[in-house]
């Protein structure tokens, strides 16, 4: 999944900044089960996986 979905942000040109969830139990627990999930730095809204192009543009756009 989560490379699926890098490689539609890579194809999209979007950039991304990647967390690795996995050592932090907090982070573990919020996002465990909805991962991959993109997150606006600017309003913090979030778009669970999973998500295509089409998802995406709407997401970066509202």
């Amino acid at each position: 999944m989560c490379e699926q979905a890098e490689e539609t942000l890579r194809e999209m040109k979007v950039v991304a900044e990647y967390v690795d969830i996995s050592t932090d139990d907090n982070l573990l627990d919020h996002y465990g089960t909805r991962i991959p999930v993109l997150r606006r730095s600017d309003n913090n809204t979030e778009l669970d996986w999973p998500f295509g192009a089409e998802k995406v543009t709407r997401f970066l756009c509202q």
